[in-house]
């Protein structure tokens, strides 16, 4: 009996998977390392279908049209955009190249999810903004994943019920020569900041060697510092997030561990803890199990990257316009935010 009840599980689960699907076609902007690694394959576990995919090198469209051959490679992105079949469309490219592809994506109506940075300052930020509401294009989405990690979205719940006093959060990477470092890596770090914290305001900055910072952010109620830093090793990169409320500390690792480590009560003041020891106790509240490889232990899920593709195809299946976690309004406390570092920068 149980048995049977085992495979008919496993059996209506496989068909539920089958049966989902994306009708319409896309189109995907880009052929990087990142997109190849983090999106590509979500796509194809997704049964997105993909009919075009557009790159700048003619080469490399030959390349792309040997390796998919149903997928119809080319180098216009006009040719895309003319196609009234196509529902949305995907943009990994060069950052550098994201705003005018976004703007050129927007101008057309359709749907866009495109990978951080969606453009490099405020103004082109607001300008994307006027782009989308006079075209009607009816889902944005931006890709900073860290606003889906499921780990992120718990400590986001959490802290909403918590008095937070204040906050440590440490991005570390290796060199970064190939890009701008604030609004290529360190978007993320801010933009983490701000969606858990809120709105913030620049108050202390401390230049490091290659293009790396000590900053202090003051938010509505609270005090944080970061360190956001191209010094380190990429073999080693590494983000931390420690946070210190009036319950105990949590802390993120990577934006996939999520531990809370209660803190002492008192009695008229005097900390318990320094008059009769207890054991220390943390609590895991989130963490992926590398040994049971299912898709939820997959660093493509627990980092994100999965619940912001299927935010964006669920959206685009609506027939009105859609507000995203990570749209481009959302943006506009972070991007004011990169303004203040890039004005002190200068």
């Amino acid at each position: 009996m149980i048995h049977h009840l085992i495979d008919r599980y496993k059996r209506l689960r496989t068909e539920h998977f089958l049966r989902r699907s994306f009708p319409g076609s896309y189109a995907f902007v880009g052929m990087g390392q990142h997109s190849l690694t983090n999106l590509y394959p979500i796509l194809q576990y997704l049964g997105v279908r993909l009919k075009y995919i557009c790159v700048t090198s003619e080469l490399k469209a030959q390349l792309i049209q040997q390796r998919f051959p149903q997928t119809q490679a080319c180098t216009s992105l006009t040719e895309i955009l003319a196609d009234e079949s196509v529902r949305g469309v995907f943009v990994a490219a060069s950052p550098a190249a994201h705003y005018s592809i976004a703007w050129q994506v927007l101008q057309s109506g359709k749907s866009l999810f495109i990978e951080k940075p969606p453009c490099q300052t405020l103004e082109e930020l607001e300008d994307l903004i006027s782009q989308q509401h006079l075209h009607h294009s009816p889902v944005v989405v931006v890709g900073l994943q860290k606003r889906y990690a499921p780990a992120v979205l718990m400590l986001h719940r959490r802290l909403q019920h918590e008095h937070i006093i204040s906050y440590d959060l440490h991005h570390r990477f290796g060199a970064y020569p190939e890009g701008n470092a604030l609004t290529d890596l360190f978007i993320h770090s801010l933009d983490l900041a701000i969606y858990l914290f809120g709105p913030a305001e620049l108050i202390a900055k401390a230049p490091l060697p290659g293009d790396s910072f000590i900053l202090m952010l003051r938010h509505q109620h609270i005090v944080g510092t970061l360190e956001l830093s191209t010094s380190y090793s990429w073999s080693q990169a590494d983000e931390s997030l420690v946070i210190n409320t009036l319950s105990g500390i949590y802390q993120l690792a990577n934006s996939e561990e999520l531990t809370h480590a209660p803190k002492s009560p008192t009695i008229l003041g005097i900390p318990i803890e320094k008059i009769r020891r207890r054991p220390l106790t943390t609590t895991t509240l989130a963490a992926s199990n590398r040994c049971v490889p299912t898709a939820t232990n997959n660093p493509l899920f627990t980092q994100g990257y999965y619940a912001e593709l299927l935010h964006f195809l669920q959206a685009t299946l609506a027939a009105l316009p859609h507000a995203s976690p990570t749209s481009l309004e959302s943006l506009r406390d972070t991007y004011r935010l990169i303004g203040q570092l890039q004005k002190e920068s200068k």
